[in-house]
């Protein structure tokens, strides 16, 4: 089942923690989250899976930033987020997808457990300028049925940041 958002504001200090929280943002069954100042964009045209890829960092100015398309550009909510006993899911907005603009194309789905920034992935159908503080996308939870682990450890459990891709210590651990 998928919280309301009056159960989302109920559970605030129990199940489920936002910092920030703005009423404001509360929607019928979720929460909008808004962008942070903070990009990221991978330096080298050529990823490799294997291998940390270097990324290069970009502000949102206050006047905005026209996005590229065809570039994958990595950005993160302004709100931390936590839950001890809900699946966080993380979507797009359709105002947003609208525009053609993509934000967290994959693993939208959270562990429950999950303590941290969310990390977007965005991409755009076409050139598009974007804000910082904009809602761009918003969080639902659903209840989880039998027992379960807590996340507790990953590679982006607890981070304080956009967060690039680190398969490459997938690769390590099985080496």
């Amino acid at each position: 089942m998928i919280l309301s958002g009056r159960e989302i504001q109920r559970e605030m200090g129990k199940g489920i923690n936002i910092e920030p929280f703005n009423p404001s943002q509360l929607n019928p069954n979720s929460y909008n989250l808004k962008l942070h100042q903070e990009l990221l964009t991978y330096s080298n045209t050529e990823l490799d899976m294997k291998q940390p890829n270097p990324t290069e960092k970009l502000t949102i100015p206050e006047e905005g930033l026209l996005l590229e398309t065809n570039k994958l550009y990595l950005g993160r909510t302004v709100e931390h987020t936590e839950t001890s006993k809900f699946v966080p899911m993380l979507e797009g907005r359709s105002s947003i997808g609208r525009l053609g603009l993509f934000i967290h194309v994959t693993a939208g789905f959270g562990d429950v457990g999950f303590n941290g920034f969310w990390t977007l992935e965005i991409f755009c159908v076409q050139p598009i300028r974007i804000y910082a503080g904009v809602e761009i996308c918003q969080i639902f939870y659903h209840t989880i049925e039998g027992d379960y682990d807590m996340y507790k450890e990953g590679k982006y459990q607890n981070n304080q940041g956009i967060q690039p891709s680190l398969l490459y210590k997938d690769f390590e651990r099985k080496a």
